[in-house]
């Protein structure tokens, strides 16, 4: 019975977010992964096969996204964001395709409304822990953003980028 309960207790804990061991113990959260899959499924623009969303993830619904492509843990996705095949998204990264207007200064920016430019993250992209890719960004296929980057400017193919803001560090071979 005991047992039952601590089993009983991760799976509950799973869905409110809690830390799990899975990652460095081989266990597999089979269950919650589904559910997330069958969310996003119902949520998304397109969904791909084989994808994988992280824990506590915050998603807008005019996503799309490729097969065997992941959403990290935490992760921010806001707006009109396409996501290509076999991409990989580490926790807690931000991906917003929406701003305030702020043209006019005769009203408040909070009243101007919103703008969206879509954000297109192409096929065989590595996103490091805690990027931000900004509005209207395309992200080049096979390149990588390095953990804590802000991009704020197209990544053309097979790069490496990193800093604040995001610069390309070095090209793919």
């Amino acid at each position: 019975m005991r047992k039952l309960k601590k089993v009983i207790g991760y799976i509950v804990y799973t869905f409110v977010g809690g830390v799990l061991p899975h990652y460095g113990l081989g266990v597999e959260w089979r269950l919650s992964k589904l559910i997330r899959i069958f969310s996003a499924k119902l949520l998304f623009d397109e969904c791909g096969k084989n994808i994988d969303i992280g824990r506590r993830a915050k998603l807008s619904s005019r996503i799309s996204i490729g097969d065997n492509s992941g959403v990290g843990d935490n992760c921010y996705l806001q707006g009109k964001i396409i996501i290509g095949n076999n991409v990989m998204m580490a926790p807690n990264v931000a991906i917003i395709a929406t701003n305030h207007k702020f043209d006019r200064t005769d009203i408040p920016m909070n009243q101007q409304g919103d703008e969206e430019k879509c954000v297109i993250i192409r096929d065989d992209v590595w996103i490091g822990y805690g990027a931000c890719i900004l509005p209207g960004v395309e992200v080049g296929k096979g390149s990588i953003i390095a953990a804590r980057a802000v991009v704020t400017k197209n990544v053309p193919d097979f790069s490496i980028v990193g800093g604040i803001p995001g610069k390309i560090i070095k090209r793919r071979q």
